[in-house]
């Protein structure tokens, strides 16, 4: 993998993170694209995108480092002082870890046969790109978007949660499924993209800390590639702040039709060229 490829995935993989529209899918098109499929490029290449997804992560903690510090200190305030449900910001954290825990348990039971599915991963990209168009249609048209962030209650973050299983297999949009479960329990959609960030950053540490763990059986291979690693990480962490922004800013204008467009035409795309290149 060269620095320039390394810069490449870096800004698509920060784009597409928190945008609805599918980060694994369109890094297996690039990386396609550039030649980074072959069997031998294989391990190395899946290294590099665990790790700089860690980049995004980075970048989202950052984007609400404010909102984070003020939920956990809300927590352990209301623990401390025996009312745990008695401040909104101490519910909404509990909200969040409720949330988090469909997805984190998904992810370890169904490990392996998510691998298996992963065997073909141009035609995974397409289903999933395909899923993630119909999931945000559904969203527009049933999502009544009257309510914002303060009223989640318990049912809401469940249900966000169960949403979030679907980011599990490959290809799928974590942030089009959450998105999408908070707008068909009617928030609104800058709330329900806030709630569904906010999610983001547990699931995310967990996944992200137990893969880099799994990663590091095998230093010499993490070793061969740190300079790119290093590279792809600051960049998409750079960008995927950027991305957070513009995607609060635009939900509060724009519905999310755009994205349902071009994720089935880009997934109609894949799964046409799947077909011809068997």
């Amino acid at each position: 993998m060269t620095f320039i490829q390394s810069i490449i995935l870096g800004i698509v993989q920060g784009l597409t993170e928190f945008i609805p529209v599918s980060s694994t899918a369109h890094l297996l098109i690039v990386e396609r694209l550039m030649g980074l499929n072959s069997p031998d490029l294989q391990a190395s290449v899946f290294i590099f995108d665990v790790l700089v997804q860690l980049g995004t992560l980075l970048a989202l903690i950052i984007y609400f480092w404010s909102d984070l510090l003020a939920i956990i200190r809300a927590v352990l305030t209301a623990l401390v002082h025996r009312h745990p449900f008695g401040d909104p910001q101490a519910r909404l954290g509990w909200y969040l870890l409720l949330a988090s825990i469909p997805a984190l348990v998904a992810g370890v039971l169904l490990k392996g046969l998510v691998e298996k599915l992963f065997s073909v991963p141009a035609l995974e990209a397409a289903i999933r790109l395909l899923m993630t168009a119909i999931l945000l249609v559904i969203a527009e048209r049933f999502g009544k978007r009257t309510r914002q962030i303060e009223s989640v209650d318990w049912k809401d973050a469940l249900w966000v949660g169960l949403a979030q299983v679907l980011s599990v297999f490959p290809g799928a949009s974590r942030s089009g499924s959450t998105i999408s479960g908070g707008m068909t329990r009617h928030l609104d959609r800058p709330s329900a993209a806030r709630f569904a960030f906010l999610l983001a950053v547990p699931v995310m540490l967990a996944a992200g800390a137990y893969e880099t763990l799994d990663l590091f059986k095998n230093p010499q291979m993490v070793t061969s590639i740190l300079p790119q690693i290093i590279i792809g990480f600051i960049i998409a962490a750079i960008v995927g702040y950027f991305a957070i922004r513009w995607l609060l800013n635009y939900l509060t204008h724009r519905p999310l039709y755009d994205f349902a467009i071009y994720c089935t035409a880009l997934g109609l795309i894949t799964l046409v060229y799947y077909l011809v290149a068997r």
